[in-house]
Formats: structure tokens, C-alpha cells, sequence
């Protein structure tokens, strides 16, 4: 398929800067790209030439001779901006140490800042609803509520911030609170992204309890003692919990089958697992933890996202299957970041290398596959009409680095204009 549009080449001239030159720092809405190799979805382009007029793609193909773009990319990769369905960086830009929090707009913005520097132009900040941590410790402050509030600035969604609602099904609080979040979307968004999940160790995720008992003692500083002992009573609370989770999985599924929330499902294990979550309206199966869940998701066409570190590492820290194995398997429709935002463009390059992706379906797994699993269907490729979200990558050494990034700021489409998250 040939996505250039045939054009007037006149109209693809650049146009005259304004007096002063373009703002520092900002993209203006009508520019041309040239010099760069660009990836499309079925191709490579070399020598390409991309034209945008009001913020979107109008044309994408060989550059016409003589044509003088108002940017030269010297060479350099030309990617769609970058997706990412599941970042946890904000949690970590907010508490870089243990007692050491920095303000949240602060957080916000250097975690903006971080991700674009890795390519990701559009995030989806998770933020939890429930009252434990995703190692059973008390959740701590700030809230929803204030993570919410911060991430609906309007220079943090001018910058690509959306949510990933993070729903744990056993906590009492969570639903409802989550309810409230939901009454202030706005109806003119799409509908808003909602995992549930249960960190519980014995399933999911962490399947093999050691697995817990070593994270606990590795990172929060329990004794193994004190781990086991955690780890019991955590399980045993699922147990005496298990009528709060029933009850959250069918308010979940009311609100998915009413269109109210797009519905993922968090680290199935089964095709049990999957059975559920489509039975309840799940259009995403978020981290399937085995062959058997991811086999079961395809088959009932839900989009299927992996761990980019999980397959940059070359398997799962936790003894899950590999991402790697399940991209050889056809098994991935998109790549998110996770707890490390440097790997959603470092796994381009793995891929490629490792033969389990050619480059054009490898950048997919991280820019159209991600947007597609969210509902968003105005980027993550460079086609005609897409939004001109576009990152220059060159290669220094063995890993891809970022030497440029151009953000879409004019001609915003409707599911992107500014309300409440």
C-alpha cells in the first residue's frame, strides 16, 4: 500500500518562516521534513519527505527533486511518535527515594520531560485506586484525586499525559472512588482506560509467592521472615475479600458494556482469565503472564500488550513468559514501557536485531499497536491525516537515542481536546 497522497508539490514548498524565525521550543502547525529515513507501516523510505499543514501528516513519500524542506534530518530514523499504554515513571519521578517526594506538578513535568526524551510523545500515566501498593504495602499520598488533578493540567495534556486507570478489585474504597473519578470525564474524550488488577501473590504476575518474598526483601527491606509473613496474610485477605472483588468485576463489566470505559484486564494466566474478561466487555489483555492467556486473547481478538522491558531483558523478572517468545509468536499487538520508559525505543532495536521483527512492525509495537489497544486512532503512524506527533532516532553505538522530537500543537482532534481526565 502506498501511502504518499499525490500533491501539487508547489503546496509541499515550504512556507516562509515568520519574521523572527520559528518559536524555540515550540512546533509550528505547517513545516516539511526532509533527509531522513522514514518508516511507514508496510516500508522504509529512504530520503524521505513529509509534509504538515495544521498539525497533520498531508504527505509521506520519496522527497521530490529539488524539493528544500524547512528541516533536514541529516540522515536520521523518522518514527511516529511513540505510545505508551502503561508508565509508572510518574510514581517515580514523584519519590525518586524513599522519603524523598518531590512536588507532584514538579513530577509531572520532569516525567513529561523524561518520556519525550525517549521518544514517547503520548502516556498513559497509571494511577491506582485501592488501598495497597502493588506489594500489599498502605498506598500513600498523593491520592486519585491530586494525581488526577495534576495530569488534567492543560500543559500536561498539551504534552501528551493521559490515564491509565488502575483499578485494584479488592479493595472496598476503589470502586467508588474510582466511580467519582469517572462522573468528571469528559463525554467529547474517548472512553477512559480502566485495568483491573490483583498484585496477589499466588496469581497473576507474581504466580510463585517467592517471587513477592524476594521482591519485598530486595526493595523494601524486609526480613525473610517478615516477607513469608506478609505474603500469608495478604493471601489470606483475597480470601476474606473475595465478595468485594466479585462485586467490582461486575460493576466494571456494566460500565463496559455501556461504552462508559475502554476495559483491560491485568496479567491473565489463563484462558480461563480471558473467558472472564470478554464475558465482561475486556477489549485488552494487559501483560499476559503465559502462552495459554495470549493464545486465548488472540483468539477473541482482544489487543494483547507486553512488557518492552520484559523483552529488551530477554524474559520476565518475575519467571513469567518471555515478551520475546510471545512477538516470535504473533503474539503482541503492543509494547509498553512499564517501570522503564527507555526500553519502548531500545526494543525497537532488539527486535530488529534479534529477527523477531522486521523495522517496520517493530516500530508498530510501539506507536500505531499501543494507540489502537487505547482507543486512539488519530496516530501513531506517518500517514495522511495523522497527527504530525514525529521523533528523529539515530543509532550511537549499539542502542537508538532521540536527537529530536516534533509534537502536533495545532488542529487538536475532538478526542484529544482539553476536559477533565
Amino acid at each position: 500500500m502506498n501511502h504518499a497522497v499525490a500533491v501539487n508539490h508547489a503546496s509541499s514548498t515550504p512556507r516562509a518562516a515568520p519574521a523572527g524565525g520559528w518559536p524555540l521550543g515550540e512546533t509550528p502547525g505547517d513545516w516539511t521534513l526532509g533527509g531522513v529515513t522514514a518508516v511507514l507501516p508496510d516500508r522504509v523510505v529512504d530520503d524521505a519527505w513529509v509534509v504538515v499543514r495544521g498539525g497533520r501528516i498531508v504527505e509521506v513519500g520519496a522527497r521530490p527533486p529539488g524539493a528544500r524542506p524547512d528541516l533536514d534530518g541529516r540522515g536520521a530514523l523518522c518514527l511516529p511518535g511513540l505510545v505508551d499504554v502503561h508508565t509508572d515513571v510518574l510514581a517515580h519521578e514523584r519519590k525518586p527515594r524513599p522519603g524523598a517526594d518531590l512536588p507532584l506538578d514538579l513530577a509531572v513535568r520532569t516525567a513529561t520531560e523524561r518520556l519525550a526524551g525517549c521518544g514517547v510523545l503520548t502516556a498513559f500515566h497509571g494511577v491506582p485506586f485501592g488501598a495497597h501498593t502493588p506489594v500489599g504495602l498502605p498506598a500513600g499520598l498523593p491520592g486519585p484525586e491530586d494525581l488526577l488533578h495534576a495530569l488534567q493540567a492543560p500543559e500536561a495534556r498539551a504534552s501528551g499525559a493521559r490515564v491509565l486507570y488502575r483499578l485494584d478489585i479488592r479493595s472496598p474504597a476503589a470502586l467508588p472512588e474510582l466511580e467519582a473519578a469517572l462522573a468528571h470525564t469528559s463525554p467529547r474524550d474517548i472512553p477512559p482506560l480502566v485495568s483491573h488488577e490483583d498484585h496477589t501473590p499466588g496469581i497473576g504476575q507474581y504466580a510463585d509467592p517467592a517471587a513477592m518474598e524476594r521482591l519485598l526483601v530486595g526493595r523494601e527491606g524486609f526480613s525473610a521472615d517478615d516477607a513469608r509473613a506478609h505474603v500469608r496474610s495478604w493471601r489470606q485477605e483475597r480470601e476474606d475479600r473475595s465478595n468485594v472483588a466479585a462485586a467490582t468485576l461486575t460493576r466494571l463489566g456494566d460500565l463496559a458494556h455501556a461504552g462508559r470505559i475502554r476495559l483491560a484486564g491485568h496479567d491473565p494466566e489463563s484462558a480461563g482469565d480471558i473467558e472472564a474478561l470478554v464475558a465482561r466487555g475486556g477489549v485488552v489483555a494487559e501483560f499476559p503472564t503465559t502462552v495459554e492467556a495470549a493464545r486465548a486473547a488472540r483468539a477473541d481478538g482482544l489487543a494483547i500488550v507486553a512488557g518492552a522491558p520484559n523483552a529488551v531483558r530477554g524474559g520476565s523478572h518475575t519467571a513469567n513468559v518471555s515478551a520475546r517468545e510471545l512477538v516470535a509468536l504473533g503474539l503482541v499487538d503492543a509494547l509498553a514501557s512499564d517501570y522503564v520508559p527507555a526500553t519502548l525505543l531500545a526494543v525497537i532495536e532488539v527486535l530488529v536485531r534479534e529477527g523477531l521483527a522486521d523495522l517496520p512492525r517493530a516500530v508498530a509495537l510501539v506507536t500505531s499497536g499501543p494507540a489502537r489497544a487505547a482507543g486512539l486512532t488519530d496516530r501513531g503512524s506517518l500517514v495522511p491525516g495523522a497527527r504530525a506527533d514525529v521523533v528523529l532516532v539515530r543509532t550511537a553505538g549499539r542502542w537508538p537515542s532521540v536527537v529530536a522530537t516534533l509534537r502536533a500543537t495545532q488542529d487538536q482532534p475532538r478526542e484529544e481536546e482539553p476536559g477533565r481526565c
